[in-house]
């Protein structure tokens, strides 16, 4: 299908006003196509051309303002509407549609657990036309009524508050909606479990399917509250009301996203109502994304962007929001969390090739393929840390003042980010403009190198600054306390305003650094970007590594040791700490963190890419060792609370680097780890994938283990498990399923089954599978689309087969001529982050 381009949905917008869709979907088909009547009614300014998109399995009928037209000139999901005359009119589609298996258009899901079947729409960007009919583009907002038929026993959810029709089963009626954007209509329809409260005068709703009922009901209350707590807040920061007449949160199986901010039905995926133990840091993630999603509902669905350039509107003011307001609002404190996971995100995304502008030039997204390209670690990570740094500029009260001016010129109706950055000059009448070229037009992180010298009684601190934004940070200056040699006291914060590179200066020199002179002895550590307040890496002098691993763990600051460890992890990323040092400061100083999202952090990077991808050979082997050790020692010092959520984070360590099966077997046989806690599913999968991996269980077991737990999770854990078998046959029928002609794969299933199939251990069975890899994923991108080809790239990419040899397969497959937007974006990332692990392992300059 044609990508919709940026000039004409300007020429379309300049044409056309639509008043509003009346939408009529038939649920109640069969399993394959549901029915959707759509009709139109919009006002052209001028005579002219255009086209409406849709794309349905059949066409069964087109009237413009009673006219047929001939369903036969639908070609590639557009119908022309040709010799429109200014003034009103109405077009009416009539069609089926098909059932989504990929989270894309109405995605249809049977409950393997229960037989009981859901459905739910995904519009976001392009896919409103595999439901209704649409002149698909945010600027063209519009009215939504929504009927739909469905079998009596479900319940309807819609953007409106949904009704049953009386006198006619299974029919419902959504309340219409405000002015939306059409990537923004949603339903969803089921044998729902719902729990329903009120608050603030309007109707709230949880809902699950209803396997997961019982685990609803038991964190309904918290989410409930962090709800509440979410909306009041919004409620005192912003002047505008919520805009919209209810207020439900679905939470979907099989789902893409975290979430989608639908207005009024926001739709969740259901991994965040867990079967199994979860940690703190999971809980507190759940509630950054509820209150993320519900920014949404003024920056996003109020006000709404005007093409897919200005994704960061959206996406960066929630992100900024969902951090902060769940930080004021409860007793969470996630900024930590969003330091030493989210943030590593936006950083590594910005040193790749394919790094972009958190603001990018209109003329870089001259359509949507290429938009889709832009919903990464820039547009969420790094645009809120640009926010942060923007609020710590301007102050708070400044920056929410110019937020409310934003949406009061434009409510329900969309904006720009000349519109945003006009309405922060009128609040702080400041040049927000400069900033936002420094910081929105600009890509790659700064970085800020410290250099101490001694001499006579004072020391200096001189600050290079390697970029070109200017930034509000703290520098953070600590010493051993008395006595303790292992505790970190803090002897001072200084703020620094580092200026950015005048314009006349050459651009391949570095900004001036900043000087300070200090009385007294150089502290043992000092820590660049204290607070974390601003988007920079930031280097360790070597004193205050070394001084980092005995003192990193007791800095009083979970933020500050956020900074200190991110440093480390950039370090090794750039080939200047060696790997080994990184593991063996982890196994020094995380069984004394107290910072359930810092162990994780730590923890995710020495395995995920140290052991897999900076480390081969015996080396790895060690790290793995080591990597099972600190898992140990963690739970030593957690104490022997078998809930303990440091203790479980240690349990899923140790269950994923133990190298011998013998523990792993004795754990599955009792059903626990020793001490606790019981093996619930999703340690049980765990288990049986990692002695999987290592060869030491077969398909029986596998199939025993599924006839256990018949969830859907259960059914991902088999796929996992089974690809991971180390035989050729294993390989060969994983292989299938993933990249076969049948494509018969969710995108769930296919990542999970992408997940098992490559581990360094079997790595002489996977060469030939990594040949084939590059022809097969071209193939499979043309043919299945966005989301298979992102969890194909994502998680079916040869993992942890480093060399030379790969990395030239690779790159000849991107310069192919068949390869998506997608599809190149994966790849170019992929192969950086080859060449990287190459780098790091000195075997590559």
């Amino acid at each position: 299908m044609p990508s919709l381009t940026r000039d004409e949905a300007r020429t379309r917008a300049g044409l056309l006003d639509i008043d509003r869709y009346v939408i009529d979907l038939d649920l109640t088909r069969g399993e394959e196509t549901f029915g959707s009547t759509t009709t139109i009614r919009f006002t052209a300014r001028e005579e002219g051309d255009t086209f409406v998109e849709l794309r349905p399995t059949t066409l069964h009928g087109a009237r413009l303002d009673g006219r047929e037209l001939d369903p036969a000139a639908l070609v590639d999901g557009r119908l022309p509407l040709t010799g429109l005359t200014a003034g009103e009119h109405e077009l009416t589609l009539v069609a089926d549609m098909p059932y989504s298996r990929t989270g894309e258009g109405m995605h249809r899901f049977t409950d393997p657990e229960d037989g009981l079947t859901y459905l739910y729409s995904m519009c976001c960007m392009t896919e409103a036309p595999l439901v209704y009919a649409a002149f698909d583009q945010p600027d063209l907002k519009a009215v939504f009524e929504v009927s739909v038929t469905a079998p009596p026993e479900w319940t309807v959810l819609g953007n409106g508050v949904a009704e049953r029709v009386p006198g006619e089963p299974g029919r419902w009626r959504c309340a219409p909606t405000p002015p939306i954007s059409t990537y923004l209509m949603a339903v969803a329809a089921g044998p729902w479990h719902s729990l329903r409260f009120e608050h603030a005068g309007l109707p709230f709703g949880l809902h699950v399917r209803r396997s997961l009922a019982a685990h609803l009901d038991k964190d309904a209350e918290e989410i409930a509250e962090i709800t509440r707590r979410a909306f009041d807040h919004y409620h005192r920061i912003f002047d505008e009301p919520y805009p919209f007449d209810s207020y439900d949160q679905a939470f979907v199986p099989e789902f893409n996203a975290g979430a989608m901010e639908n207005p009024g039905l926001v739709t969740f995926r259901d991994e965040f109502i867990p079967r199994s133990a979860v940690t703190d840091t999971q809980r507190q993630l759940r509630g950054v994304v509820i209150a993320h999603e519900m920014a949404h509902m003024w920056f996003g669905d109020l006000v709404t962007l005007r093409w897919w350039d200005d994704i960061w509107l959206n996406e960066s003011f929630a992100e900024y929001m969902g951090y902060q307001v769940l930080a004021e609002a409860t007793e969470f404190r996630p900024w930590t969390e969003f330091a030493v996971s989210r943030k590593g995100w936006g950083y590594d995304a910005d040193q790749r090739p394919s790094t972009h502008p958190v603001a990018p030039d209109p003329e870089a997204v001259p359509d949507t393929a290429s938009a889709w390209l832009n919903f990464d670690g820039i547009s969420y990570a790094k645009g809120a840390s640009a926010l942060r740094q923007l609020v710590t500029w301007l102050g708070e009260d400044v920056f929410l003042a110019g937020i409310n001016d934003h949406f009061a010129r434009h409510r329900f109706g969309n904006a720009t980010l000349a519109d945003f950055i006009d309405s922060l000059s009128r609040a702080s009448g400041r040049d927000v403009g400069v900033w936002a070229d420094r910081w929105l037009r600009t890509t790659g992180p700064d970085t800020f190198v410290p250099v101490i010298t001694d001499a006579d009684g004072e020391w200096r601190l001189d600050l290079r600054h390697e970029g070109s934004r200017p930034h509000r940070l703290d520098v953070g200056i600590y010493d051993r306390a008395p006595d303790l040699p292992t505790v970190a006291v803090q002897r001072d914060l200084v703020r620094i305003e580092a200026v950015v590179r005048p314009d006349d200066a050459d651009p391949a020199e570095p900004v001036p650094g900043i000087s300070r002179t200090f009385q007294g002895e150089p502290p043992a550590l000092l820590v660049v970007n204290d607070g974390d307040l601003t988007y920079a890496k930031v280097r360790l002098d070597p004193t205050s590594w070394h001084s980092a691993r005995d003192l990193l763990s007791s800095l009083p600051d979970p933020l500050t040791r956020a900074v200190v460890w991110n440093a480390a992890r950039d370090m090794v990323r750039d080939a200047e700490l060696d790997p080994k040092q990184y593991l063996a400061a982890a196994r020094r100083q995380l069984p004394l963190e107290t910072d359930t999202a810092l162990v994780e952090g730590v923890l995710s990077f020495a395995r995920g890419r140290i052991a897999d991808l900076y480390l081969s050979g015996e080396e790895r082997t060690a790290a793995l060792v080591a990597l099972a050790e600190t898992a140990r020692e963690i739970l030593l010092a957690g104490g022997r609370d078998p809930s303990s959520a440091l203790r479980l984070i240690a349990v899923r360590v140790l269950i994923d680097t133990v190298t011998d099966p013998v523990e792993p077997r004795a754990w599955l046989a009792a059903g626990t780890f020793p001490g606790g806690p019981e093996l619930d599913p999703e340690l049980r999968w765990r288990v049986l994938h990692r002695l999987a991996v290592l060869g030491a269980v077969d398909e029986r077991e596998i199939a025993e283990e599924a006839e256990r737990d018949p969830a859907a999770t259960g059914r991902e854990g088999a796929a996992r498990c089974r690809a991971a078998l180390p035989t050729e046959q294993a390989k060969a029928d994983a292989w299938e399923g993933m990249f076969g002609e049948g494509d018969d794969l969710s995108v769930y299933l296919f990542t999970a089954t992408a997940q098992g199939f490559w581990h360094p251990e079997q790595s002489g069975l996977l060469v030939p599978w990594a040949e084939r890899y590059f022809t097969d994923v071209v193939r499979l991108a043309n043919r299945r689309g966005h989301a298979v080809t992102e969890a194909a790239c994502r998680h079916g990419f040869p993992r942890g087969l480093v060399g030379e040899e790969l990395l030239r397969r690779g790159e000849a497959a991107l310069a192919g001529p068949d390869v998506t937007a997608t599809l190149r974006r994966g790849l170019m990332d992929q192969l950086d982050d080859l060449r990287r692990a190459l780098r790091v392992r000195g075997e590559r300059v």
